[in-house]
């Protein structure tokens, strides 16, 4: 007879979840590390009872917004490259609805999250309770239906014993490279907290092994075959390397055929800045050197890459003639992109499959196009250090410069996140990734204050390692709470407080479309009743302040290079507050190399309006299809 043990759902899911292993390379870790929470009556009496019962097991962390707790379960999910994370619980109502946003981020970016909202009733002894959305022709949905598009994996649990199956199936897909995003398990109120008999092998420790496909023989012969004949091909590096910890074997694969390789906003650091073959950031906010050899390669080698827009340059990048595509990918779903050649395959086996039989035939690109990309990345260095230097050490730096002086005191242990704003547009064209895992730069749904909170869940994954989150100012007052969690716990994360008056980037945006930067200022209200009067007295170092941070203010170069020494070097929460330019001035890097499709207004009475819808229209014209 099996035996059983008496547990509510929500004691016998802790107890699940603290039992669940991963297992990749013949190394074991736990699937679910911790758990957030912020608690109301749809969970603190079902989850949060269920923590304290099992505290010994379950470590748990406080939050203040739902969507920072999950931004910094993805943070320590990717910085533990995906074999681990943690859980969120919430309230129903508003706690559930706030956790829409990171879960898409999540399911975006293929990293593993467990949502455990609260829910209503079950069994509907009132009807409606607080907070919920009454649905005239549905009598079983709820907020939490709005987390179904945004899941890879969706249960309601409205039986005890339907708990089984769910969070069995939440852990394979959690586990899965090709479908691993964010997982749902809606918990209504009473059911968390109603008991049963649940048999002791489902609390018994498994282990889900993460799996390394080969690539199929013949995809294989024939991805060989269009690589020996290309005269210049490209590689593509895209988040995938970093997910299959596939580094290496890129720089063994691009150093046998000296192939170059670009790299996405995710792929970045895949080769460190200075390996030979490392040329840069591709598509918009790339290279100039990456972006040529993308406009002239004939064969483009995408890996683990799902080809965005940006990387792409909205179809107007890849314009060789004759180009084709190759695409290792582990994703069935990616690999075909782009009437690409499929090389299903998880990244560093196929890399490494790949470069056997390359090396077999001693196959390597010709000696002259080995130069020219040497040559063309060399002549980028060189712009990178003017977009660096500050001849005048007394004066407010530049966002380049900031960067700099940020590049000047940092090794390869140092982690710098970011996600949105102009910072992403530098930091691909500028960055000098030092290692694998130091560019950590979330542009998948490019969430404006993801920054603080994945920091706080980098550090906990790497509490050894300096970890940065470079924030402008629209992203900070989006969500500076999660700073009162740093000091709580004492997680000594360092922020970059870039202060520009406004959106940069979108003014940027607005400018070149033909909207004249409405809207994208913090700015008082002029005459006019545009928001083009003196800047906002919004003073953001204080308020970091006065959440517990210790804060640093700069206000020249010479200022923020010894601000960042000192916050570098600091066991505490550090801010490093820097006011560079305003909104409405250029930031200083080089321009970008290659285009990206906003669509301006068809017509239009402004002169700016029409001057940008005519720019629009010359690039429309040179999209490609790749059929």
């Amino acid at each position: 007879m099996t035996s059983t043990t008496r547990l509510t759902v929500a004691q016998a899911l802790v107890r699940f979840l603290s039992a669940q292993y991963t297992e990749r390379d013949g190394v074991r870790q736990r699937l679910i590390g911790a758990t957030w929470g912020i608690f109301g009556h749809g969970n603190v009496a079902g989850i949060g009872q269920a923590l304290i019962e099992y505290g010994d097991v379950m470590p748990y962390h406080q939050g203040r917004n739902e969507q920072s707790m999950v931004h910094a379960a993805v943070g320590y999910a990717r910085q533990s490259n995906r074999l681990s994370t943690h859980a969120v619980t919430t309230s129903i109502g508003p706690g559930a609805t706030n956790l829409v946003t990171g879960a898409a981020l999540a399911t975006i970016n293929h990293l593993p999250v467990l949502l455990l909202p609260g829910d209503i009733f079950a069994t509907r002894p009132a009807d409606p309770v607080l907070q919920q959305l009454e649905v005239p022709y549905a009598g079983d949905v709820s907020v939490n239906d709005c987390l179904r598009p945004v899941s890879k994996y969706f249960d309601r649990i409205t039986r005890p014993e339907a708990l089984i199956p769910s969070a069995l199936n939440a852990m394979r897909v959690l586990t899965d490279p090709v479908e691993t995003g964010a997982v749902t398990l809606a918990l209504p109120q009473d059911v968390q907290a109603e008991a049963y008999d649940w048999p002791d092998d489902f609390f018994a420790a498994r282990t889900w092994v993460v799996r390394r496909p080969g690539a199929d023989p013949t995809e294989l012969a024939e991805a060989v075959r269009a690589i020996r004949s290309a005269r210049r091909p490209l590689v593509i590096a895209g988040g995938g390397v970093h997910h299959s910890r596939a580094e290496e074997a890129l720089a063994e694969f691009a150093e046998v055929t000296r192939i170059p390789v670009a790299s996405t906003q995710a792929g970045k650091g895949s080769l460190r800045f200075d390996h030979p073959q490392d040329v840069g950031g591709v598509g918009h906010t790339g290279t100039a050197t990456a972006d040529e050899l993308a406009r002239t390669a004939d064969l483009v080698i995408g890996v683990g890459t799902r080809y965005t827009d940006f990387t792409t340059a909205s179809g107007t990048l890849f314009t060789g003639e004759g180009v084709r595509f190759l695409n290792l990918n582990i994703a069935p779903f990616d690999g075909h992109k782009l009437a690409g050649m499929p090389l299903i395959a998880d990244a560093r086996t196929g890399l490494e499959e790949l470069t056997e039989r390359l090396e077999m035939h001693d196959h390597r690109v010709a000696d002259p196009y080995v130069a020219e990309y040497t040559e063309d990345k060399d002549r980028w260095e060189h712009r990178v250090d003017a977009c660096y230097e500050a001849d005048e050490p007394d004066v407010r730096p530049t966002q380049p410069q900031v960067l700099g002086a940020l590049d000047a005191i940092v090794d390869e242990s140092d982690v710098i996140i970011n996600a949105a704003g102009s910072l992403p547009g530098d930091l691909h064209k500028l960055w000098r990734a030092r290692s694998r895992d130091q560019y950590h730069l979330e542009y998948g749904y490019s969430c404006m204050g993801y920054e603080i909170p994945a920091a706080i869940g980098v550090k906990l994954a790497a509490p050894d390692r300096p970890v940065w989150a470079l924030v402008g100012d629209g992203t900070y007052l989006m969500m500076p709470t999660e700073i009162v969690t740093a000091v709580q716990e004492g997680v000594a994360i360092k922020v970059l407080l870039v202060q520009n008056h406004g959106y940069a980037s979108i003014g940027g945006l607005s400018e070149e479309t033909g909207a004249e930067r409405f809207g994208t200022a913090y700015r008082f209200r002029a005459a006019d009743g545009t928001f083009t009067g003196a800047p906002l007295p919004v003073d953001l170092a204080a308020n970091a302040a006065s959440l517990g941070m210790r804060v640093l203010r700069a206000k020249t170069v010479r200022d923020l290079r010894e601000a960042l020494a000192e916050a570098r070097a600091a066991d505490t929460p550090t801010c490093v507050y820097v006011e560079t330019e305003t909104a409405d001035t250029v930031s200083g890097p080089p321009p970008a190399h290659a285009w990206w499709d906003v669509p301006v207004a068809e017509t239009a009475t402004r002169p700016s309006a029409v001057k940008a819808r005519e720019l629009y229209e010359r690039h429309v014209s040179t999209r490609r299809r790749h059929l």
